[in-house]
C-alpha cells in the first residue's frame, strides 16, 4: 500500500490525462474563432480517438481484469478501479461530444446553409432521387438478417454500423418478437449528398434512407421498432512472435481474428427501443455501463465527410509550405549536403526534399545502394514508387514494420510489393516495432570518393501526412551520424547489436539511459551554478525513470519546459517536487508530433531530434533513433524560432496543473498578447513576419534569444 501511494503522489492518472487530451480536440471543436467545417472535422478526430482508445486501453484493461491482474498503474489504482474511472470518463465525453453536434454545430451548419436532414424534410425531388440511388447502389450491397434458430445473430463486424430491427410476423399478431440486423456498407458514403436546391448543400444519413426500405426487405414482417448500432472489439494482436514462421503470415491471421474479437463496447442511438438494447448487450455479453447512448448520428468519426463541402470561407485559409531553395553554386542536393545539413521543419517547409532525396537516390546512377525505414506511408505514395524503381538498378532494402496499429493490411500488401519488385524486406527486430524514421544513400560522387547521405525525421515517410502533422526531418552527409545509420541498419537486418551508437541515441540499446544521463548533466550544471534548461517536446511523457529524473533536476534548480501534447503523467507546479516544471500541450491546425530535446548544457546547447517519445514502449519496446543537429542553422532554428515560438503560444497552448487537469494559455498569461505558434510559424514561413516579432516565452527561463545569431547563420549558408 505504501507503495501504491507514493505513485499517487509522483504520477497522474494515464487514462485521465488521455481523457483530458481528448478533451483538448473538442475544445477545437467548440472554439467559434475556428473555421466551421474545420470544427466538424475535430469533432470527427475526436470519435476516431475514442474508438481506437476503447479498443486498444479499455480492452487492455478488460483484459488484465479477466487474467486475474491487481497490479496497480502508475497512479496506485487497480485495473478494475482504472476501469470504472476510465468507463465514467468515457460516458461524460460522449455526452460533450454530442452537445458540441447538437447545440453547436449542426444548427450553425444549418444556417451556412449545410443541412443534415431527415427523411420527413425531402422533397419529392430528393426523395426520388434517394429512391433511385438506393436501388442502384445500395440494395445490391444488403444482406437482411432475422435471428431465428435457422438464423443465428451474425458476427457483426467490429466498427461496423448496423441497424437492429424489432420484428413481428404479421400472420401471428400476438406471435414473438424477433431481432432482425441490416449491415450498412462501408463501401458507400456514411452521407448521402443530395440535389442542391436554393444553394444549400443537404445530406442524407445513409442508415435512415436504408431504414425508409426495411419493409420491402422483410415482407412478412412487421417492423415495430429500428435503430443504428455499432460494436467495438478488442483490437489488440495477441500472439508470440518467436514462435511465429513467419510473421507476415501470423499478423495476417490476427488481422482476421481482430475483426471478430471480443466485444468490449456498444453505441446505439438514445431513443433505442429497451427491447433491442437489451438483446444486443445480453447477446455480446457486456454490462450495462458497456452501452453508449447516443444523441445523434452512431460513429462520429464518419462526420469528418462532412467537411469535404466546397466552401473555402469556412475552412482554414490556404497555406503553401516553403519550398527548399539551394545555395547558389550548389547544382544539387548531393553537393548541398556535401557543404551543409538541411533542417526543414514540416508542414511550414515543403516536404518535397525529402520526397526528391529518396526519388533522386533512385534514379541517380552513381546511387549504388538505397536502405529504407517504412512504418507508415499512404496508398499512393511517390517513395513507395521510387523503392520500387531502385530495386532495378541498384541494391534496395527495406525495413517495413508490420505491425503499426491499424496500417498493418496495408504495410502487409507494401510488403509483397516492394518483395515482388526485388527490394530486399525485412521486418526489424523479433519483438521490437521499428518505428525510426531513416533512409540511406550510398552514392559514387564526382570526385571518387564513396559517401553516404541520410535523410533523418521525426515523423513517417507519408507525403500526405505531412501537410497536417508537424515533424522535423534532417538531411545530411556527415560521416559520424550516416556511418552510425548504417550500422543501425545492420542492427535491423542482421541483429549485429552495438554497444554505443553515439552521437544517435538507440532504442533500447543505448537510448533510455543517455537520456537519463543528460538530464543528470543539466542537475549538476544547476548545482555549479551554470546555465540548466531542459526544454522537451514530443507526443506522450510516461516512462517513470525519466520524470523521476526530471523531479530530481527540477529540485536541483534545473528550468524544466516540457510541451506534451497528449498524455502526460508527470505532476508538474508541485511544492518540493517539481516547482521549476512546466507542461504544456498544443492542439491547433496542425497535428503537434515532432520530437525535440534541448538541453542547455551549461551554455553549450545540445538539441536532439528523433522518432521517441518519453514513454516505456518507445524507450525499450521499439527500435527508436534519436539524433543530435550540429549545424549553426539548424541549432539556431530550432533554439531561437521553433521552441520560442511554441512556449510563447497563448491562443493553442493549454497550461497543465498538478492533478493533471489543464487551463488555456490565455487566463494565465492575461496580460500578454494572443498569439498562436502554429499561425506565426505559417507567417513566417510565407514572409508576412519576422523573426523579430516573436514575442518572449511564457513561463520558462531560458537564454536571452539572439536573433542576430540565425541571422548570421543564414547569411554565412547564403554566402557558400
Amino acid at each position: 500500500m505504501a507503495k501504491a501511494r507514493q505513485k499517487t503522489r509522483l504520477f497522474n492518472s494515464r487514462d485521465h490525462s488521455w481523457i483530458e487530451f481528448n478533451g483538448r480536440v473538442l475544445e477545437e471543436a467548440e472554439d467559434a474563432s475556428n473555421p466551421l467545417l474545420e470544427r466538424v472535422k475535430f469533432l470527427a478526430i475526436t470519435g476516431s480517438n475514442l474508438d481506437e482508445y476503447v479498443e486498444v486501453r479499455q480492452a487492455g484493461l478488460l483484459q488484465r481484469i479477466e487474467d486475474g491482474s491487481r497490479d496497480p498503474g502508475y497512479d496506485g489504482l487497480r485495473p478494475d478501479e482504472s476501469l470504472t474511472a476510465l468507463t465514467a470518463d468515457i460516458h461524460a465525453f460522449v455526452a460533450a461530444q454530442y452537445r458540441c453536434w447538437n447545440q453547436h454545430l449542426l444548427p450553425e451548419l444549418r444556417a451556412q446553409g449545410i443541412r443534415l436532414l431527415e427523411w420527413r424534410e425531402l422533397g419529392e425531388h430528393a426523395r426520388e432521387f434517394a429512391r433511385e440511388y438506393y436501388q442502384r447502389e445500395v440494395d445490391p450491397l444488403l444482406t437482411p438478417i432475422s435471428i431465428d434458430p435457422a438464423h443465428p445473430f451474425p458476427r457483426v463486424l467490429n466498427k461496423a454500423l448496423c441497424l437492429a430491427l424489432l420484428l413481428r410476423a404479421k400472420r401471428r399478431s400476438s406471435g414473438p418478437q424477433v431481432l432482425g440486423v441490416v449491415t450498412i456498407p462501408r463501401a458507400l458514403p456514411r452521407f448521402v449528398r443530395l440535389p442542391a436546391t436554393h444553394g444549400h448543400s443537404d445530406f442524407l444519413l445513409l442508415q435512415d434512407l436504408i431504414a425508409q426500405h426495411l419493409a420491402g426487405m422483410y415482407r412478412g414482417y412487421s417492423v415495430l421498432a429500428q435503430t443504428a448500432f455499432r460494436v467495438t472489439r478488442n483490437s489488440n494482436l495477441y500472439f508470440e512472435e518467436e514462435e511465429a514462421r513467419s510473421l507476415l503470415e501470423t499478423i495476417r491471421v490476427e488481422l482476421h481474428n481482430r475483426r471478430k474479437g471480443d466485444a468490449v463496447r456498444l453505441e446505439i442511438e438514445a431513443g433505442a427501443h429497451p427491447e433491442i438494447v437489451e438483446r444486443l448487450r445480453v447477446n455480446f455479453e457486456l454490462e450495462q455501463d458497456q452501452v453508449f447512448r447516443c444523441e445523434g448520428p452512431v460513429n462520429l468519426a464518419r462526420i469528418m465527410s462532412l467537411s469535404d463541402v466546397e466552401r473555402a470561407d469556412l475552412k482554414f485559409p490556404p497555406f503553401t509550405p516553403k519550398p527548399l531553395v539551394l545555395s547558389r553554386k550548389s547544382t544539387g542536393i548531393f553537393e548541398e549536403l556535401r557543404q551543409r545539413d538541411i533542417l526543414l521543419h514540416h508542414p511550414y517547409d515543403s516536404y518535397d526534399p525529402v520526397v526528391e532525396f529518396v526519388e533522386q537516390g533512385a534514379d541517380d546512377p552513381a546511387v549504388v545502394a538505397l536502405k529504407q525505414t517504412l512504418y507508415r506511408t499512404n496508398n499512393d505514395s511517390p517513395i513507395f514508387r521510387a523503392l520500387n524503381e531502385a530495386a532495378t538498378t541498384k541494391e534496395a532494402t527495406v525495413v517495413v514494420e508490420l505491425m503499426a496499429r491499424f496500417d498493418e493490411a496495408s504495410n502487409i500488401r507494401w510488403s509483397r510489393s516492394l518483395e515482388d519488385a526485388g527490394v530486399q524486406v525485412f521486418h526489424g527486430v523479433v519483438g521490437l516495432k521499428t518505428h525510426c524514421k531513416l533512409a540511406l544513400l550510398v552514392r559514387h560522387d564526382e570526385d571518387g570518393v564513396t559517401r553516404r547521405y541520410c535523410h533523418l525525421g521525426t515523423g513517417n515517410y507519408n507525403p500526405v501526412t505531412a501537410r497536417f502533422y508537424t515533424d522535423v526531418s534532417l538531411l545530411t552527409s556527415d560521416p559520424l551520424i550516416t556511418g552510425q545509420v548504417h550500422k543501425v541498419f545492420n542492427y535491423l537486418t542482421a541483429h549485429a547489436q552495438l554497444d554505443d551508437y553515439a552521437p544517435l541515441l538507440v532504442a533500447p540499446l543505448t537510448m533510455a539511459e543517455s537520456f537519463l544521463r543528460l538530464i543528470r548533466r543539466e542537475q549538476e550544471h544547476a548545482l555549479a551554478g551554470r546555465p540548466a534548461h531542459i526544454v522537451a517536446k514530443m507526443n506522450a511523457l510516461l516512462e517513470p525513470s525519466v520524470i523521476e529524473a526530471l523531479y530530481q533536476a527540477s529540485q536541483a534548480g534545473v528550468e524544466i519546459d516540457l510541451i506534451v501534447r497528449g498524455i502526460s503523467i508527470l505532476r508538474p507546479g508541485v511544492k518540493g517536487l517539481s516547482e521549476r516544471i512546466r507542461v504544456r500541450s498544443i492542439v491547433g491546425r496542425f497535428l503537434e508530433h515532432s520530437r525535440i530535446f534541448h538541453f542547455a548544457n551549461g551554455g553549450n546547447d545540445e538539441i536532439y531530434l528523433g522518432s521517441a517519445d518519453w514513454m516505456p514502449r518507445n524507450l525499450f519496446e521499439r527500435c527508436e533513433v534519436v539524433f543530435p543537429v550540429k549545424d549553426p542553422v539548424g541549432l539556431a532554428r530550432l533554439k531561437e524560432e521553433i521552441l520560442p515560438a511554441y512556449l510563447a503560444d497563448t491562443l493553442k497552448a493549454r497550461i497543465q496543473q498538478p492533478d493533471g487537469s489543464y487551463i488555456r494559455a490565455a487566463k494565465i498569461y492575461h496580460d500578454a498578447p494572443a498569439f498562436s505558434s502554429q499561425d506565426f510559424l505559417m507567417q513566417l514561413a510565407e514572409g508576412k513576419v519576422q523573426l523579430d516579432g516573436l514575442p518572449r516565452p511564457h513561463g520558462a527561463r531560458p537564454a536571452r534569444r539572439r536573433t542576430a545569431s540565425v541571422k548570421a547563420a543564414r547569411s554565412s549558408v547564403a554566402a557558400t
